[in-house]
């Protein structure tokens, strides 16, 4: 039985952990130019009365983020690699709409085959998280089998803008301070690059599972949550992450429904985004937890502005709390599967088995 000072003294690290402040060394300039990317998008969208159009060019702007800090010519070929997987994942959710059967395998080998990509070539946060993000947005939002081409398109060009945004920024930011090096990719590891990015999958794949059992509607947040959670160096940094998650996210919600009771139209939800873009991209790398407040207002209107109802405000919020809940518990009960020697030997063992019996046949 757990002693009052076993527990006390438990309540005040995790406290601990809660309210502690990464310091870092991020410019101003990096949120705002990532503010431009997500909002110009927007803004046009405002201008010629479409904000669906400007919505899902939006969505390709968060490719910006992608932008790693070597010298311009590494810059600019990291993030186009980037800003076609980003275009091909999206492309590939808005065809799995149209069979929702295979919604669930569809997400679940591109949560596997992004995941691969970016551990092997040694992609920084945020991952495999908003490719997945894109998928899933797209396979969740209604359309007609001839507008494919049409918001492939629009995700091009939004993905078009945020590469010339971080040409800009980058020029401007080689001046301030030097790039740094570009690091050779380590040998690449089964476990690292094949066996977790497998499990990963799968988890992303049960935790949609999980939201069709549920009949929660338009779950495209329950495989970012499970990604964003089950990534995690290390149980102990998984379970801080999950914790600041949820009470985030929690909170958040209510950030957004205050939001979502405003009257909105196209130029203040332009002005939103930006706002809460820049907010995001300056504290994400300081206190996770505080950051996911503003994620979660910022995702959802990212995903349903162009299709909000005033009047349906509280069911979309619980949608989204129960979405957050479903994955990131799903990502934590994997993680704890991913860390355990036992299950990473068995499992691991029967995954380099396979190439093998191929092979005898």
């Amino acid at each position: 039985m757990i002693s009052p000072h076993s527990l006390f003294a438990l309540l005040r690290r995790e406290w601990q952990h809660l309210i502690t402040i990464t310091p870092s060394e991020r410019p101003w300039q990096m949120p705002a130019a990532a503010a431009l990317s997500v909002g110009l998008p927007l803004m046009v969208g405002a201008y010629f009365g479409h904000m669906d159009y400007g919505l899902i060019s939006s969505l390709g702007g968060l490719v910006f983020l992608y932008t790693p800090e070597t010298p311009l010519h590494h810059r600019m070929i990291s993030l186009i690699a980037c800003a076609f997987a980003m275009t091909s994942c999206y492309a590939l959710g808005v065809i799995s709409h149209f069979l929702p059967v295979t919604v669930i395998f569809s997400l679940t080998f591109i949560a596997i085959v992004v995941t691969m990509l970016c551990r092997f070539y040694r992609v920084a946060s945020p991952g495999s998280a908003f490719f997945v993000m894109a998928a899933a947005i797209g396979a969740y939002s209604p359309s007609e089998v001839l507008e494919i081409p049409l918001k492939v398109g629009l995700m091009t060009l939004g993905c078009l803008l945020a590469c010339m945004i971080a040409f800009v920024y980058s020029l401007d930011m080689l001046r301030r301070r030097p790039a740094k090096p570009i690091e050779p990719l380590p040998p690449p590891t089964f476990d690292f690059v094949v066996f977790d990015p497998i499990i990963i999958g799968c988890c992303v794949g049960i935790a949609l599972f999980f939201a069709y059992l549920f009949q929660l509607e338009k779950a495209y947040w329950v495989p970012v949550s499970c990604l964003v959670i089950i990534q995690g160096a290390s149980l102990r940094a998984i379970w801080v992450k999950q914790f600041h998650r949820l009470l985030g996210t929690g909170i958040g919600l209510l950030v957004a429904w205050g939001l979502l009771t405003l009257p909105f139209n196209g130029w203040s939800i332009s002005f939103t985004m930006m706002a809460l873009s820049f907010i995001v991209e300056t504290t994400v790398v300081r206190h996770y937890g505080f950051a996911a407040i503003f994620i979660t207002p910022m995702t959802i209107l990212l995903a349903d502005a162009a299709t909000l109802d005033p009047n349906a405000v509280a069911p979309l919020i619980e949608a989204r709390f129960l979405d957050t809940v479903v994955g990131c518990l799903t990502g934590f009960a994997g993680s704890i599967c991913l860390h355990n020697p036992r299950f990473r030997a068995t499992v691991g063992g029967w995954i380099r088995q396979i190439p093998l019996k191929k092979r005898d046949v």
